[in-house]
C-alpha cells in the first residue's frame, strides 16, 4: 500500500528544505507504524518567486517535483500531485513546518482501522500552538458543520491528512485556493457515503509569512461550507431558519392572544405585533415548504451522493394524499368567515369598519393556504422529473443488460 504525500510551496524558501528533509526522513516511521509499505513525496511549486524550486531540486530523485509557471492555488497543487500519483492513500502537509511527517503512521493506521475515507489531524488540543484568532474562527467553522451535518470534527481546515483513493469521486469537484481544505471537509461530513475521522497531533507556530488572511479566507471558508449544505442537505439549514421565524411569530403573538381570550377584544397599539408576526409565519410557512423541496431536488438530482432514504418521506405522502386539499381549503374558507361580515357590510353600505386584526389574520391563512397549493404544484413537477430519471437511468442499463442475456443464452445452447 502506497503513501503519497503532497507538499505545496509557495515561496516557502525559508522552511522547504527542512520540510522535504523531515518528510523523508519519516518514511520509516510511517511505515513501520501503519499499513503503509512505501512512502512517495511530492513538492508543489505553485508560482514560488523566491528559491523555493532551486532548494527542493536540491533532493534529486527522492522527490519529485512539480513546478507551476505561475501561482494557480494551494488546492490546485494538492490535486496535481494527486493525479500524477498512482498511490493507494493521498496525503498532503503544508511547507511552513508546522506538523510533524512522522504523524502520517497515525493517520494511516487510524484510516485503516476505522475503514474511513477520509483522516485528519486535528490542531486544537492542548499541545497546539495555533493562533487564537484561528483557534476560534475554526471553531465556528466547525460548529456551523456539526450543527447541519449531525457529525462532530473540530478542526475542519486542517492542513494534514490522507484520503483514500477511490473516495475521491465522492469528494470533487474540490476548489483550488486555500478553501479546499474546509471544502474537504464539509463534503465529506455532509455525504452519508464518506466517512471522515480526526485524532489530535502536535503542531507548532509556522516557519514564514503566513498566506491565509482571516478576513478574506473566513469568508471563502463560510462559503464553501455553505455552498457544501445547500448541495448534500439544503433542507437542514432552511429549516433551522423556518423554525427561527416560526418562534418569532408565535412569540409575538402570545401577549395579543392572552389579552383576547381575557378580554374578547385586542388594543390598537397591537396592530404592530399582528404586522410582524405576520410577516415572520409567512416567512417561516415559505422557508419550512422551501426546506422539502430542495431536499426533495438534492435527492431526486443526486440520490448517490446524499442520503440514501429521503428524509421528507412523511411530508411527501402528506403532499400526496388526497385530503391534503382540505388544509389549504379550510384556511381559505376560515380567512373568508372572518371578513365575511365585512364584505356584506360592504355590499349594502359602501362601506366597512370591520376590525383590523380580522383582515390581518385572513391574510395570514391566505398566504399560508396558497403557499402550501403551490409547494404541491411544484412537488409533483418533481414527481415527474423523478420517473422521468428513472426511465432514462433503465433505457441506459437495459441494452448492456439484454446483450448479456444473450451472450448468456448462446453460451447456454
Amino acid at each position: 500500500m502506497k503513501l503519497l504525500i503532497a507538499i505545496p510551496a509557495l515561496n516557502e524558501e525559508a522552511s522547504i528544505q527542512r520540510i522535504i528533509a523531515r518528510s523523508l526522513a519519516a518514511r520509516e516511521p510511517i511505515i513501520a507504524a501503519s499499513p503503509v509499505t512505501d512512502v512517495e513525496i511530492a513538492v508543489v511549486s505553485d508560482g514560488s518567486t523566491d528559491r523555493t524550486v532551486e532548494l527542493a531540486q536540491a533532493f534529486g530523485d527522492d522527490i519529485h517535483l512539480i513546478v507551476f509557471p505561475y501561482n494557480r492555488g494551494y488546492g490546485a497543487a494538492i490535486k496535481e500531485a494527486w493525479e500524477r500519483s498512482d498511490a493507494d492513500l493521498l496525503g498532503f502537509l503544508d511547507a511552513d513546518g508546522t506538523c510533524d511527517p512522522r504523524f502520517f503512521g497515525p493517520l494511516c493506521d487510524t484510516l485503516m482501522a476505522e475503514k474511513a475515507d477520509v483522516v485528519l489531524g486535528c490542531r486544537l488540543n492542548e499541545k497546539s500552538r495555533m493562533p487564537m484568532v484561528r483557534r476560534i474562527g475554526n471553531g465556528i467553522f466547525a460548529s456551523m458543520l456539526s450543527v447541519l451535518s449531525s457529525t462532530r470534527v473540530r478542526d475542519t481546515a486542517s492542513g494534514m491528512r490522507v484520503v483514500r483513493r477511490e473516495s475521491l469521486a465522492q469528494l470533487y469537484p474540490l476548489p483550488d485556493g486555500l478553501h479546499f481544505t474546509p471544502a474537504m471537509s464539509a463534503r465529506a461530513m455532509l455525504s452519508d457515503r464518506v466517512k471522515i475521522v480526526e485524532i489530535d497531533m502536535p503542531y507548532h507556530e509556522r516557519e514564514g509569512e503566513s498566506k491565509l488572511r482571516v478576513a478574506k479566507d473566513g469568508l471563502r471558508f463560510l462559503k464553501v461550507i455553505l455552498d457544501a449544505a445547500f448541495l448534500y442537505r439544503p433542507a437542514r439549514p432552511l429549516a433551522m431558519l423556518g423554525l427561527l421565524w416560526l418562534g418569532v411569530a408565535v412569540s409575538l403573538m402570545i401577549m395579543p392572544t392572552a389579552y383576547y381570550l381575557r378580554h374578547g377584544a385586542v388594543q390598537e397599539w397591537m396592530i404592530y405585533r399582528f404586522v410582524v408576526s405576520h410577516l415572520a409565519g409567512t416567512n417561516a410557512c415559505l422557508l419550512l415548504c422551501a426546506s422539502y423541496l430542495t431536499g426533495r431536488m438534492a435527492h431526486v438530482a443526486l440520490p448517490e451522493m446524499g442520503r440514501s432514504r429521503f428524509a421528507g418521506e412523511p411530508v411527501r405522502r402528506f403532499l400526496s394524499a388526497p385530503w391534503f386539499w382540505l388544509l389549504p381549503l379550510a384556511l381559505m374558507v376560515a380567512g373568508g368567515l372572518l371578513v365575511l361580515p365585512s364584505f356584506v357590510e360592504l355590499v349594502k353600505t359602501g362601506a366597512t369598519y370591520e376590525h383590523w386584526s380580522r383582515f390581518i389574520a385572513m391574510s395570514f391563512c391566505w398566504s399560508v393556504s396558497f403557499t402550501l397549493i403551490v409547494t404541491r404544484g411544484m412537488d409533483y413537477v418533481l414527481d415527474l422529473l423523478a420517473a422521468q430519471l428513472r426511465y432514462i437511468k433503465n433505457t441506459r442499463t437495459a441494452p448492456r443488460d439484454a446483450g448479456n442475456d444473450r451472450a448468456m443464452n448462446q453460451t447456454g445452447t
